[in-house]
């Protein structure tokens, strides 16, 4: 018993002595295009603001508008109160919609709630969404806005 924990501790002792000369020559340019090409993208405030927004304040055939249950409900997913009278979010509105989108978005994850949740089962969705499924398919230009700000989109 005493030798197999002897080889087994020999074993991972060798196998991290090879990793770290391999993660310090990756790290100096050996490999940077494989790291550079596997980055996690970012999240981008203006092309939220600017695209993904009127999509919760869309109205679209037999559905309520996103915004109208995800401001009072309790659910993951939670918008900004619009103020009196308005139909869009001010500035410290939209920073605050874009913090609370980030409950249900994991950047470049195409599994990602905010797409699953309202979209068609038959498409991809899930069948969870008491709002309906909003999008009939990944076809949609609506969900491709928010398949587009999932995956990093910025405003050109």
């Amino acid at each position: 018993m005493m030798r197999a924990s002897s080889y087994v501790a020999a074993l991972a002792y060798l196998t991290l002595a090879a990793a770290v000369p391999l993660r310090e020559a990756v790290g100096q340019g050996g490999n940077q295009a494989a790291s550079s090409s596997t980055a996690t993208p970012s999240l981008n405030f203006e092309f939220f603001k600017a695209k993904v927004q009127p999509v919760f304040l869309a109205k679209r055939p037999g559905h309520a508008r996103c915004v109208v249950c995800h401001t009072v409900n309790n659910a993951p997913f939670h918008l900004v109160s619009l103020s009196p009278g308005s139909a869009t979010w001010d500035e410290a509105q939209s920073r605050q919609n874009f913090e609370l989108v980030q409950r249900v978005v994991v950047p470049g994850y195409e599994g990602s709630k905010l797409l699953t949740h309202p979209l068609a089962e038959r498409a991809g969705g899930d069948p969870h969404h008491g709002g309906g499924q909003q999008f009939a398919s990944q076809d949609d230009p609506e969900w491709s806005t928010l398949k587009a700000f999932v995956l990093g989109a910025t405003l050109k």
